[in-house]
């Protein structure tokens, strides 16, 4: 068992962001999910005490429109569109500890705390205003932030709407130094560098005060600004507050202390979110005096056919029809190892078949197979701590430490495959298969203790897959446990 600790604070918070409702579950949302759940479970792994939220963004424009387009409730729509989500995180075996509705009555008890606190502060303020206005990014735009044809660039083949109404700001400009300072305390605020260098540009560059609410007449479906029910919040002001809402915020001060305030919190979201996570949020955390976020873990948008994957495109691939095909845990392992955490993967049906057969039929599955088949041939039984947690030694938990705390999960993973290729390796170097047909018994013995030393590293390796793929490391522990010739873990696809 390993004996690697925390030395710090035995408490840790990772959140997604919440994917909006009005449209189905797709791949990119799997991404986040996974890779926000592998560590989570990792970090569990390690000793740690952990609150892990997810859940769903359900007010804003683009909500209310689809659902009148659909002839029902915006209630109906959301309720609906959430479960989709749920389901989602059962299939992909997603360990979370909450599953937070922006309509749930607690979330906007606190989103109307948070904003009272913020204007107490002197932060928010009313005015008459014109703009353009993103519906896909739920957010005013400048026309500096448009393409040529006059579009946003993450929602082409839509132009922003100008609206004009009196509606109340954020003080976005205030915080511009504080956000600098912030940035300098934390070297590795945002993962990647090159997403921090941007966020660092962007704020040095100077801040504008923000849009935070619109009128109730044109848009009632969000939170009611307080005391002025005239006015809803700006979707993003809402839904935001999430993060601390889903500790109970304000009234549960000790899990909030626990895991906002010391427990280090880290946000994984996409790169069109990259402002809202760094710096929007960050300044709005600031003014209501509650402590920022500690790490922002930006990732790119999966690439399907050249093109960013999205809605909006038409290019979206839904992870149920490759779960359906291959498994929930074979799409973990496929997002964490075959995408890069921080560019813009590209995904092709092509590459799904051969990372299923190559690494997992004839790799992972065929050394279980060829290694267990082996134990219960020749009756090796060995002597394993299936209650413990954790049975990864220590020199592979350092290593994956360090590929983990950098994000780097596909490393992590490279690396586990690795040993899989070593014991591969080791099976044709000291072929057993051969020496336990001698007639000399010390030959026999010999061969016995290299397939007990290949039972126990086969078990190391289920425990390493824990974070990543939960029902296959559960499934070979099983397999030891029992010491029966297994069936195929992965069946080869033609």
């Amino acid at each position: 068992m390993s004996d690697t600790k925390p030395t710090q604070n035995t408490h840790k918070y990772f959140t997604t962001t919440l994917p909006y409702v009005n449209g189905a579950p797709h791949l990119g949302h799997a991404f986040e999910l996974v890779r926000a759940d592998a560590m989570a479970r990792f970090k569990r792994l390690e000793g740690f005490e952990v609150f892990f939220n997810t859940g769903t963004d359900e007010h804003g424009q683009k909500i209310y429109k689809k659902a009148k387009s659909e002839g029902v409730s915006p209630e109906e729509f959301v309720k609906e569109q959430s479960q989709l989500f749920r389901d989602l995180l059962e299939t992909l075996n997603i360990s979370s500890d909450a599953f937070v509705r922006t309509t749930d009555e607690s979330h906007k008890h606190a989103a109307q705390e948070f904003w009272q606190r913020c204007a107490n502060n002197g932060d928010i303020y009313k005015k008459a205003y014109i703009g353009l206005y993103c519906v896909g990014c739920e957010m005013f735009v400048n026309e500096s932030d448009l393409n040529k044809a006059g579009e946003c660039p993450d929602h082409t083949g839509q132009k922003p709407e100008e609206i004009e109404e009196e509606n109340y700001f954020f003080r976005f400009s205030k915080y511009a130094d504080q956000l600098l300072e912030l940035y300098e305390r934390h070297p590795d605020f945002v993962v990647p560098d090159k997403r921090f260098n941007e966020i660092k540009r962007f704020v040095a560059d100077g801040l504008e005060d923000f849009s935070i609410s619109r009128v109730a007449e044109k848009m009632p479906w969000g939170v009611p600004v307080p005391g002025d029910e005239s006015q809803v919040m700006y979707v993003w002001f809402d839904a935001l507050s999430n993060y601390i809402s889903t500790l109970g915020w304000p009234e549960d001060t000790d899990l909030f202390r626990d895991f906002w305030a010391d427990g280090a919190p880290v946000q994984f979201c996409g790169k069109d979110n990259l402002r809202q996570q760094s710096a929007m949020w960050q300044a709005m955390l600031l003014s209501a005096g509650i402590s920022p976020s500690r790490q922002i873990v930006i990732h790119g948008h999966i690439q399907s056919d050249g093109q960013k994957m999205s809605k909006s495109v038409g290019n979206v691939i839904d992870p149920s029809e490759i779960i359906s095909e291959y498994g929930a845990d074979f799409l973990r392992y496929y997002l964490l190892r075959h995408l890069h955490p921080f560019d813009d993967p590209e995904l092709t049906a092509k590459s799904l078949k051969e990372a299923y057969n190559g690494n997992l039929a004839n790799g992972l599955g065929n050394l279980v197979s060829r290694i267990m088949n082996m134990a219960v041939s020749y009756e090796v039984e060995v002597a394993l701590d299936h209650e413990a947690e954790t049975t990864v030694e220590v020199e592979d938990m350092e290593t994956l430490i360090e590929h983990m705390n950098n994000y780097r999960f596909d490393k992590a993973l490279n690396y586990i495959w690795a040993e899989v290729a070593h014991l591969d390796a080791f099976i044709a170097q000291k072929e057993p298969y051969k020496q336990v047909k001698s007639d000399d018994e010390e030959e026999v013995a010999a061969a016995k203790e290299v397939v007990a030393y290949l039972v126990i590293r086969l078990y190391d390796i289920s425990a390493m897959l824990t974070p990543f793929m939960p029902e296959t490391a559960e499934r070979i522990q099983e397999i030891v446990a029992v010491h029966e010739k297994p069936e195929p873990l992965f069946e080869r696809k033609e």
